[in-house]
Formats: structure tokens, C-alpha cells, sequence
């Protein structure tokens, strides 16, 4: 396969994981509905920094689609107009997605670049879609692939306006994350099947079963800790940011699920490592989910006991997509070698 396929692949790669990491600090912060509108941020395509640029103004041009927030309540323009020396209902209209109508100007520019880094890697994969094309003639699978990846992003960014316009319901936040780690998945293996290494692998019973097993339990976890994290968002609206010694204060039964579940993911994981490295079977990689697994407990357990520090929050979250993509890199290679043996 090309090197320039590949790197492109590795680019859409990092760029993706760059919105999961933006999408953390979003959720740390509280700042998913900085922007209440979507693809545009209160009807701009630079959102405003602020408060006095949502007032309606006199003598000033607005835009259609322009935002602004009179009475406590978002107001759209219908078009493109000038105001008089005074306000004229008839020019506007109610915003009907939801009724939101907060400004902040921090929450307003981190998920401004929060969706900044969404359109670099909606473009990333648009652009190795179509270079994928010169392969058409001997590796249709590889194009088809490509821009299935496209039709991915593109179901995300509607799933990003579905969040918002939900005013952040927890099971859209829940199917978003799931949907970037599926992305994430199709350009590991778009990666995979590109990549001209000729590293060899051996094979044994149970190791590919147990991998498998180890995908899945990272992803009910990663699943698992969204809930949890709802929950903490709950607590803290109830007792207020500074108060971190309770927001973990009589959790729900998914707290305690995911918790448990850390222990055999653990378990798993170790069993997974000591038995590459007892049989020679190679998948060097088993070493940076060892690494991976002791830093999100590592987190985890600072959370919970030390009170959230600064940034574990989306740190915990960061290791959890990472874990899942080297995981699943693992599983492409442990099937790989299972196919080689039984055609041997």
C-alpha cells in the first residue's frame, strides 16, 4: 500500500483523538453548550467573545441566522436586515431547538475548538477517501472502507447536533463517545491493512478469544463510565464545584459495576501478558495496554480518593480511548495470525 495512504490514515488518526481529548475538556469544563446552535456558534462562524455582542444593537447589519439573546431567550434573524433605533419582533424569530439561552464566553471557545478539531478531521478523512480512489482498480475494499470512514464522520457531526439540541441528554453523549472510538477502529484498520510491516506473530488457544473478551470489557467500561460521569455532572450542579469531596457521595449502581468490572479487566489483561511473554508469541503492544490499564487505574483511584484533581477527569477518559484503540490493534494482529496458521 502507498506511504502516503498511510500517513494519511495516521493523521485522520491523531486528529480524531484529538476531538476525543477536546471532547474531555469540553465535558470537564461544562462547556457543551457554549455553542447552543450547530454547525454555527450563536449564528456566527467566529463566535463572539462578548456579552454585548448577542444584545440587540440599533443601526447595526445582522445576518440571517444571527443569534442573539433578548429576555432571556434566543432570538434568530430571519434575514439579512438593518435595525432601526428600535427592537422589531417581526425581524426575529424564537429559537425552537430547545430553550438554553446562557453565554460564557470560555464554555463558548473551548467547544468552538472542540468543533474546529471535528471539521480538521472530517476534512483529514475526506482527503484520504479521495486519495484512496487511485486504488480503486486493486484494493476496491480499501476505497469502500476509506469512505465508509466519511460516512462515520458525518453521522458523528449529526450526532453532535442531536447532543446539543438534547441540551446534553446523557444517552446522546453516551452514543457520540461510542461513535469516535467506532471511527477510531476503522482507521486502526485501515492503518493495519496498510502498513507494509512483515512482523510475524505466533498464535495459541484461547489468546485471540481473550483479547476479544478484553475489547469488549473496555468498552462496557469506557460505556459504564460515561453513566458515572453523568452522575458526578448531577452532583455537582446539587452541590456546587468546590465541594469534590461529595460528588462521589452515595453513587449509583454503575459506579460500583464499573468499578468491579476494573478488577477483571485487570485481571484479563495480566493473564493476556503473561502469557505472551511466557510463549514468545511477540504482540509488543500487550506492553503499552499494560502501561495503559495501571494509568487509568492510576486515575481512577485519584479520583475517587483524592477528589478529583485537576485534568483526571479527562485524562481517565483519554486512557480509556487509547486502551481501546491499542486493543483493538492487538485483536487485528492476533486474527491475522490465526489466519496464517490454518492456512498452513
Amino acid at each position: 500500500m502507498n506511504q502516503t495512504y498511510l500517513k494519511l490514515a495516521k493523521i485522520s488518526l491523531v486528529l480524531v483523538y484529538l476531538v476525543i481529548v477536546a471532547g474531555a475538556v469540553v465535558r470537564m469544563t461544562g462547556s457543551g453548550m457554549g455553542c447552543p446552535d450547530w454547525p454555527k456558534c450563536f449564528g456566527y462562524l467566529i463566535p463572539p467573545t462578548e456579552a454585548e455582542q448577542l444584545e440587540w444593537q440599533p443601526k447595526k447589519a445582522y445576518q440571517k441566522g444571527q443569534v442573539i439573546i433578548k429576555n432571556e431567550a434566543l432570538r434568530v434573524a430571519r434575514q439579512d436586515f438593518n435595525t432601526a433605533t428600535t427592537y422589531e419582533e417581526t425581524n426575529w424569530e424564537p429559537y425552537t431547538k430547545h430553550e438554553y439561552a446562557l453565554f460564557n464566553p470560555w464554555h463558548t471557545w473551548i467547544e468552538f475548538i472542540n468543533r474546529l478539531f471535528g471539521a480538521l478531521a472530517g476534512l483529514a478523512t475526506l482527503v484520504l477517501a479521495v486519495y484512496s480512489l487511485r486504488f480503486w482498480n486493486t484494493q476496491k475494499r480499501i476505497v469502500l472502507r476509506s469512505w465508509l470512514v466519511v460516512i462515520g464522520m458525518g453521522f458523528q457531526a449529526w450526532l453532535g447536533a442531536t447532543v446539543v439540541y438534547s441540551v446534553l441528554e446523557p444517552v446522546k453523549i453516551t452514543i457520540h463517545m461510542v461513535m469516535a472510538l467506532v471511527i477510531v477502529a476503522m482507521l486502526l484498520y485501515l492503518i493495519f491493512k496498510a502498513n507494509p510491516s512483515t512482523e510475524g506473530h505466533q498464535t495459541q488457544k484461547y489468546v485471540q478469544t481473550a483479547m476479544v473478551a478484553s475489547l469488549f470489557l473496555s468498552l462496557a467500561q469506557i460505556v459504564l463510565g460515561t453513566q458515572v460521569r453523568q452522575f458526578v455532572d448531577v452532583q455537582i450542579d446539587l452541590v456546587g464545584e468546590h465541594q469534590k469531596a461529595l460528588w462521589l457521595q452515595d453513587p449509583t449502581l454503575q459506579f460500583y459495576i464499573h468499578r468491579s468490572f476494573s478488577i477483571l479487566v485487570f485481571l484479563l489483561n495480566a493473564y493476556l501478558f503473561l502469557t505472551i511473554k511466557k510463549n514468545g508469541l511477540g504482540y509488543s503492544k500487550i506492553r503499552w495496554v499494560a502501561l495503559l490499564i495501571l494509568l487509568e487505574i492510576a486515575s481512577g483511584i485519584a479520583m475517587y480518593y483524592l477528589d478529583f484533581p485537576f485534568g483526571t477527569q479527562p485524562l481517565h477518559l483519554v486512557l480509556a480511548s487509547l486502551l481501546f484503540g491499542v486493543q483493538f490493534y492487538l485483536v487485528l494482529e492476533v486474527s491475522k495470525a490465526v489466519q496464517r496458521y490454518k492456512s498452513l
